[in-house]
């Protein structure tokens, strides 16, 4: 793989020309003309895709208005409260709602089908499409009945990824779905365009879950396509199939990236006359001289099985590095789990290794990543005439939706499965975040599913477990099942005939049991509200200055949304803010919560009319005493004036999930802002803003303030208005102010008043 320090001309789709003054003068010599690099941009899929759906007339400052929507049921009530509480009156556009994330109905008793009829109810009530439990993953029924070739979707799911069909699709924050269902817009810059050149054909043993682990671990760490549209272009993309093509894609979410989208031809034409669709098919291809800002050549045939570490899809080695340096690697991850869970457990795989060779627990192949047709298919000519053993080792299969499963039973597939021993279950996204199929405390499982975070398989540190993931392709871990559990590459299984069944799609199933109001609203329906259901709680706006109190400061490198706030059975309560919040940090900073909820206290005394200073709460005496230090330099500083909140440090906050309540439960706890270095992707920053949140910079490692510490941001109000970008603040010691700087990166003007206002649904309210 070779990634190209410059950006590049794609010269007729085939022939990759950098972007240097040699470069530029091969390309005059092969065109006859000098090139133009603004016009060759517009020559990309993914431009044509924005300029179609852009609605401000600036093609560098986007204006975006999709054509679809999707959510599951850990997201779908937060957005629906969240519009329905600015004015929702009808789904001005198709959007489906799905329910395979809290599909385990008896966690937290009947809360989560307490918010599947709600979604019904709301499906009736404004016109949507409701998929009930079991029946698919998210994104595999958008793939199947959504997707359209150059269409735009937006998730409320990180891995909204459709580009393999010519849909460019993104995923982010629910607050960004209920500005589409309120009439609003998707604003971005203008990202970058990457290319993916993709050359040679996959070798036998190795899925599209190995190419893609081979693309993160290129391009996680030096941030090469973060926040930017991977366009995959070049002859090796018409060497894989339509359903390879989308496991590389999902899995694109874990590079940073904002979107992706492919070159389509006659086999993306062939996935959707075989869904009934062929008239969403359409031909995309560059241009015959498009520029891109990077290029990454990649040569399939030298991919190999490949396994990502714990505790990130970046952490990746060939199957067959691992076993030929186990001791070095299983060290280097108990290193990881000593970063990651800080100190708080010791890791140790070395008891794993029997005879030389490395033992898991548990296979999964599972979601939208590995639960497709062809893997499934792949993983029972694998385990043919073979089984898994009856020692420790288990293995589950999870097909992405009953049109799959259907198939699997009709061409045998499912029995084959079956007679090895292999559990089949229904769709369902649990094992992706920690809600199925959980491991035994220590042990070790190995699963193409899309991610293996700190916690993502249940692990409660605080309680004293742990268990570690590592992510792989579905041929691998049927070749590992195969052999019982002990770690194998299936490019060892020599012996294998891939038998490549055709796939017959029988949507029937969907016909019965989805419900589409799609264009045919029910405004006379009852929304269906369970007990657990609540509604956001009343958010005060920005004041015109601001005084925090640092409540966690986490130095990890990265910091995902799932450390932000846990995933796995804290999903049951999505729908109710403030008990969602309870949660929030717990398993990377226990003491947060409540650190968090005495600075809320405080704020609560003084926006009700009475005197921090004489109210009695917790902090009373800490805060007299900051005050007095503030007036010393700012003699003005009144209750009248500030606002008061907390906030977070983190270093790189929010590589992972969409979901929003990474921000919104610090802002029901009381936060104001988050501190960081960088954040890890756009869709946290955006979900910071829209629950009015100031994302804060502070680029320098030596950190002015700790936690603990209050920081006084004077005319805050103002400098937002003002839109500065380095806004003065000062740090309350025991001897005066000291001053620093915090940054602000760039702002639209609806993010500009969203803050301002204090939260997206004050900001519709004005």
């Amino acid at each position: 793989m070779k990634l190209l320090e410059h950006g590049a001309y794609l010269l007729n789709g085939t022939e990759i020309i950098p972007d240097t003054p040699e470069g530029e003068a091969l390309l005059e010599q092969k065109t006859g003309r000098k090139p133009d690099k603004e016009q060759a941009r517009k020559q990309t899929i993914a431009y044509g895709i924005l300029e179609k759906h852009n609605t401000s007339g600036d093609m560098d400052q986007l204006k975006i208005k999709f054509d679809k929507l999707v959510s599951h049921d850990i997201t779908y009530v937060g957005i629906i409260q969240t519009a329905r509480a600015s004015g929702l009156e009808k789904f001005p556009l198709p959007y489906v709602l799905t329910n395979c994330h809290n599909s385990l109905c008896a966690v937290g008793g009947t809360i989560n089908e307490d918010d599947h009829m709600f979604g019904l109810t709301c499906a009736q009530k404004f016109g949507g499409i409701y998929v009930p439990p079991h029946q698919a993953v998210i994104h595999q029924f958008a793939r199947e009945m959504m997707a359209e070739c150059g269409g735009m979707i937006l998730g409320s799911d990180s891995h909204t990824r459709y580009g393999a069909l010519g849909t460019m699709a993104v995923g982010e924050g629910g607050g960004e779905l209920a500005k589409q269902l309120l009439g609003r817009t998707y604003d971005v810059a203008r990202p970058e365009v990457v290319g993916i050149y993709l050359t040679g054909s996959p070798v036998p043993g190795v899925g599209p879950q190995d190419v893609a682990l081979a693309i993160i671990g290129a391009v996680f760490g030096n941030g090469y396509v973060k926040n930017k549209v991977m366009e995959f272009v070049g002859p090796g993309v018409a060497n894989l199939s339509a359903e390879f093509r989308i496991g590389i894609d999902v899995m694109t979410t874990e590079t940073t990236c904002l979107s992706s989208i492919w070159c389509t031809d006659e086999k993306v034409r062939e996935f959707y006359e075989i869904h009934g669709r062929a008239g969403d098919y359409h031909q995309l291809q560059p241009g015959s001289q498009a520029y891109y800002d990077g290029m990454i050549e990649l040569d399939l045939s030298q991919i190999r099985p490949m396994i990502a570490m714990p505790f990130h899809p970046s952490n990746v080695y060939t199957i067959d590095e691992v076993n030929a340096n186990l001791g070095d690697i299983l060290d280097d991850v108990a290193k990881r789990a000593q970063v990651s869970f800080n100190g708080q457990v010791d890791v140790d795989l070395r008891s794993k290794i029997i005879g030389g060779r490395f033992y898991v627990d548990q296979g999964i192949i599972a979601g939208c990543a590995g639960g497709g047709f062809e893997n499934i298919c792949a993983a029972a000519d694998i385990l043919r005439s073979r089984d898994i053993g009856n020692d420790k080792f288990t293995f589950s299969v999870y097909p992405a939706s009953m049109p799959i499963y259907m198939e699997l039973i009709k061409n045998g597939a499912a029995a084959d499965l079956t007679a090895a021993g292999t559990v089949l279950k229904t769709a369902f996204c649990g094992p992706c975040f920690g809600a199925g199929d959980t491991p035994a405390n220590g042990a070790f499982s190995i699963r193409h599913t899309t991610r293996n975070f700190p916690n993502r398989e249940g692990s409660k540190v605080q309680d004293g477990q742990i268990s570690c993931v590592a992510l792989m392709d579905a041929r691998s871990v049927a070749a590992t099942a195969a052999n019982q559990g002990f770690l194998t590459s299936a490019a060892d299984m020599a012996d294998i005939q891939y038998r490549g069944p055709r796939y017959y799609f029988d949507g029937s199933i969907y016909e019965k049991r989805v419900y589409n109001g799609v264009g045919d609203p029910h405004p006379e329906t009852e929304i269906q509200f369970g007990p657990n259901i609540k509604d956001w709680p009343a958010m005060s706006a920005l004041g015109e200055n601001l005084l925090l109190k640092v409540v966690s400061e986490i130095h990890d490198p990265v910091t995902t949304t799932d450390e932000l706030i846990p995933s796995g059975e804290t999903s049951s309560f999505r729908s109710n803010p403030l008990g969602l919040a309870e949660f929030a940090l717990s398993r990377k900073d226990p003491a947060y919560v409540g650190r968090a909820k005495e600075v809320r206290e405080i704020e609560e005394v003084r926006a009700a009319g009475e005197h921090p200073c004489h109210s009695g709460v917790k902090l009373q005496d800490e805060f007299t005493k900051t005050a007095g230090i503030i007036k010393q330099q700012f003699p003005d500083f009144n209750r009248n004036n500030i606002v008061i909140g907390s906030t977070i440090y983190a270093v790189k906050p929010g590589d992972g999930s969409a979901r929003e309540q990474a921000a919104s439960c610090q802002k029901v706890l009381g936060g104001w802002a988050n501190i960081a270095r960088e954040y890890a992707t756009k869709r946290y920053r955006s979900n910071l803003i829209n629950w009015g949140m100031l994302p804060f910079l502070f680029p320098d490692e030596d950190l002015p303030f700790a936690n603990g510490d209050y920081i006084y941001v004077p005319a805050i109000r103002r400098a937002i208005e003002e839109k500065l970008s380095q806004i003065p603040a000062y740090v309350v010691k025991e001897d005066g102010l000291v001053p620093f700087t915090l940054g602000m990166g760039p702002l639209t003007e609806d993010e500009r008043q969203i803050i301002l206002d204090g939260c997206l649904i004050n900001f519709y309210r004005e």
